[in-house]
């Protein structure tokens, strides 16, 4: 039974004296830039980056476009089914702050931003990989990403969840180089143009079963539009602050790992393929290893089976049987 399944949540600064945790996903944005040598200079870097394009797209009142900061924190969401104490470490997103320097406020942003779970890394580096091991076409297993999106939106309505932050989360993501993306007349003053795709896609679907709708948009001078993933109402419920809190933290992740796409030299126009082996982009002063990334993702599922689905699959199944998705 679940009746003491619980989620512990902690907070962690990430600056640039940021290490990371045990329990941390190698592979996270955050988590990656902060190992080897140059670990201090990329943190510093990436956070650089990220006010300077924060204070680029919240210009008005903004002169010197020096105003706001960015702090950052990485949120850990433990789950502990069994009363155990010793929970899984399920979960890690980001929370923004911004701080006005003009004012001396601190102004609370969004949560989520990036996304990362050891339960998903099972799914698509363990779980769909054997699926499809002796397919001769690919296809999707049944019930694929019922428990993580089960699990998901059991945490968005915890306790946990609701004495932690006041509004629901935004992930954001790089858009699919397996897709065509069309630039629509439709512009909001901070997330730019919005941007709609030929098709729907494996990720679009596994997020909808966490509950989330998505919608693209490419903000003033980007070179391509970002996935927003969210509850709700994405243009109404968060102000322009928190929005461009989202913007200046994801995009400068993306431009880092995607810089194909996100550091290109030429904007997305009106029809837009993503391409990551682009060659006309430039790199940024960070140092990243996209393919040791995908590898340790395979690693990762392999701990969440181990460690997660194996010892509790009754427990899960059971549970998972009882919940609507």
């Amino acid at each position: 039974m679940f009746k003491d399944f619980t989620f512990t949540i902690e907070s962690l600064k990430f600056d640039e004296n940021y290490q990371p945790s045990e329990s941390t996903r190698i592979t996270t944005n955050f988590a990656n830039l902060a190992r080897g040598e140059s670990r201090q200079q990329n943190l510093r870097n990436a956070l650089n980056m990220i006010d300077n394009r924060f204070n680029a797209l919240a210009y008005w009142d903004n002169p010197q476009a020096d105003r706001y900061s960015v702090e950052l924190e990485i949120i850990s969401v433990g789950m502990d089914i069994e009363g155990s104490e010793q929970a899984f470490p399920s979960i890690e997103i980001l929370k923004t702050n911004i701080l006005d320097h003009k004012t001396g406020k601190r102004i609370e942003g969004i949560v989520g931003n990036n996304f990362s779970s050891y339960v998903r890394d099972y799914d698509f580096s363990v779980l769909l990989l054997k699926h499809n091991k002796d397919q001769a076409q690919f296809s999707i297993p049944d019930n694929f990403g019922d428990l993580h999106g089960k699990l998901f939106k059991h945490f968005v309505n915890s306790d946990a969840y609701k004495q932690h932050f006041q509004k629901l989360p935004v992930i954001c993501l790089s858009v699919s180089d397996n897709k065509t993306y069309h630039r629509t007349e439709n512009q909001h003053p901070v997330l730019g143009y919005e941007y709609q795709p030929n098709e729907t896609s494996l990720t679009e679907q596994y997020f909808k079963k966490m509950g989330l709708q998505v919608r693209y948009f490419m903000p003033p001078n980007g070179v391509a539009p970002l996935a927003f993933y969210f509850f709700g109402d994405l243009l109404t419920d968060y102000t322009n602050l928190e929005l461009i809190s989202t913007i200046s933290t994801m995009e400068t992740f993306q431009k880092i790992y995607r810089p194909e796409i996100y550091n290109a030299n030429a904007i997305a126009g009106k029809c837009f393929k993503p391409n990551l082996k682009h060659q006309d982009h430039s790199l940024t002063q960070i140092v990243y290893d996209r393919e040791e990334r995908s590898k340790l993702a395979i690693a990762q599922g392999k701990f969440a089976e181990e460690h997660f689905i194996k010892p509790y699959q009754n427990i899960l199944e059971q549970w998972s049987s009882r919940i609507a998705i």
